[in-house]
C-alpha cells in the first residue's frame, strides 16, 4: 500500500499470523492505532510462522523484505502488531536500521497523548515507566560504563544502566504514591454516591463502538467522542433522570477495551475500571455495523473477567444502527443474546440519530426498579426486564 500524500510519520506495518483465531490479514486495526498515534501507514506487510524467531521475530529473510519495502515505501519506522521482546527489538532495529516500535507502545503512546485528568495521567505514566524499565538493555546499550570516584583515579562506578534503572525504580514508587493518593480521593466519592443509594451503571465496550456518543445522547452531556480508537480515556460520570423509574441513576463512560490490552495498562488503570467493578449494571455497547463483533465482545469480557467484573449484570446495547443497510436490520430492536452461556438481553440502537434510546431508558428504568423491589425500598410485583426471553 502506498500514500501519495503523507500527512504523519510514514510507517510500516507487520504482522505475523501464528494461527490464532484473532489475526488480523488487512492490519486494519493496526493501522487505525498508527493513524490515532499520529502516524501515516504507508505500507503493510504480513507473514505466516509457526512460531516467533528468537533474535528476529520473523526471521533474517522476511527481515530483509521488510527493509527493502521500508525503503521503498519511505517509511521511517517499523511498527509489528504483536509484542516484542526487548532482545528482539533491539535485533530488528540493528538489522534494518530503522526504529522498530510494536502495538504495547503504540497503545502507551495513544494514551499518555489522550489522558486529560490527574489520575489518567498518572495511570499512563505508570504503565509507560513500567514498559520502559523492561528496553533499558535497549535504549541505554550505546552508552560506556561511568568512571566512579573522586578525580581521575576513581573506580569502575555504576554502569549507565544501573543508574537509569534506579530512577526509574524511584519513579515508579513515586508515581504510584500519587495514584494512591488519588484513588483514595475517588473511593471517597465513591462510598458517598452509595450512601445516597444511587445505582450504578457503567458503560463498557470495545474501543470505538460508540460509548461516549451514547453517553452524550443519554445524559445530554459533552464528554469527548470522534470516530477514532480511545478517543476517551477519564471516566466520566453523570446523573441520568429515568421518569419511569421516577428517580436518577449514575452513569459513567469507561475506558474502551482492545485485543491484547498491555497487562501494564490494565494494572494501572485498575482505578478508572473501578467503576465497572463497582457498577450495579453493565450496558455492553458493541458496535454492530462491525463484522468481527463477536472477537471484540470476548476481548471485553476478558478484561472484564481479568478486573473481577465479569458477573455484574449486563445489557448489551447494539449501537451504530445508522450505519446498517436496509437488507443488514434487525427484524427486531429488542431480543437476547447468547454469551458464553449466559442469555443477555439486546437492544439495538443508534446513539447518534437516537433511534431505540427510549427503548434503552424504558430497560434500565425497569432494571432500577427491580432492583429496588429486591432491596425493599418500594413495593412491587416482579419487574419483566426487556429480552429475558428469547
Amino acid at each position: 500500500m502506498t500514500s501519495a500524500a503523507v500527512d504523519g510519520t510514514p510507517v510500516l506495518l507487520v504482522g505475523v499470523d501464528f494461527g490464532l483465531p484473532h489475526f488480523d490479514g488487512e492490519l486494519e486495526e493496526l493501522g487505525l492505532l498508527a493513524q490515532t498515534a499520529g502516524l501515516q501507514p504507508v505500507a503493510r506487510l504480513t507473514c505466516k510462522r509457526k512460531a516467533p524467531d528468537a533474535a528476529l521475530f520473523v526471521g533474517s529473510g522476511k527481515a530483509d523484505e521488510i527493509r527493502t519495502l521500508a525503503q521503498m515505501h519511505g517509511a521511517v519506522e517499523v511498527l509489528f502488531d504483536q509484542s516484542l521482546s526487548p532482545a528482539q527489538q533491539r535485533n530488528l532495529e540493528r538489522h534494518l536500521e530503522l526504529p522498530v516500535n510494536d502495538r504495547t507502545l503504540l497503545i502507551l503512546e495513544i494514551f499518555a497523548q489522550r489522558a486529560r485528568s490527574h489520575e489518567g495521567k498518572l495511570q499512563v505514566e505508570l504503565a509507560r515507566l513500567q514498559y520502559l524499565s523492561t528496553r533499558l538493555v535497549r535504549r541505554w546499550s550505546h552508552l560506556e560504563r561511568q568512571t566512579g570516584g573522586i578525580g581521575a583515579r576513581g573506580g569502575p562506578g555504576e554502569k549507565q544502566i544501573e543508574l537509569d534503572r534506579r530512577m526509574i525504580a524511584d519513579a515508579v514508587k513515586r508515581t504510584r504514591e500519587r495514584l494512591v493518593k488519588v484513588q483514595r480521593q475517588r473511593a471517597t466519592q465513591r462510598r458517598q454516591r452509595e450512601r445516597r443509594d444511587t445505582f450504578n451503571i457503567s458503560l463498557v465496550g470495545y474501543t470505538n463502538a460508540g460509548k461516549s456518543t451514547l453517553f452524550n445522547a443519554l445524559v445530554k452531556a459533552r464528554a469527548y467522542a470522534a470516530d477514532q480508537l480511545f478517543a476517551t480515556l477519564d471516566t466520566t460520570t453523570r446523573q441520568l433522570y429515568l421518569g419511569e423509574a421516577g428517580r436518577s441513576v449514575s452513569l459513567s463512560d469507561t475506558v474502551g477495551f482492545i485485543r491484547d490490552l498491555p497487562h501494564g495498562l490494565v494494572d494501572a488503570f485498575q482505578a478508572t475500571l473501578q467503576e465497572a467493578i463497582d457498577a450495579d449494571l453493565l450496558l455492553h455497547v458493541v458496535d454492530g455495523s462491525n463484522e468481527g463483533f463477536p472477537e471484540q465482545m470476548e476481548q471485553v469480557q476478558k478484561v472484564l473477567r481479568e478486573i473481577g467484573a465479569a458477573d455484574i449484570p449486563q445489557i448489551l446495547v447494539f449501537n451504530k444502527l445508522d450505519a446498517l443497510a436496509p437488507e443488514q436490520r434487525p427484524p427486531v430492536l429488542e431480543d437476547s443474546y447468547d454469551m458464553d452461556g449466559r442469555l443477555l438481553p439486546r437492544l439495538f440502537v443508534s446513539a447518534r440519530s437516537g433511534e431505540g434510546l427510549d427503548a434503552l431508558r424504558r430497560a434500565l428504568a425497569s432494571r432500577v426498579l427491580l432492583a429496588a423491589a429486591q432491596d425493599g425500598m418500594s413495593p412491587g410485583d416482579d419487574v419483566e426486564l426487556p429480552g429475558a426471553t428469547a
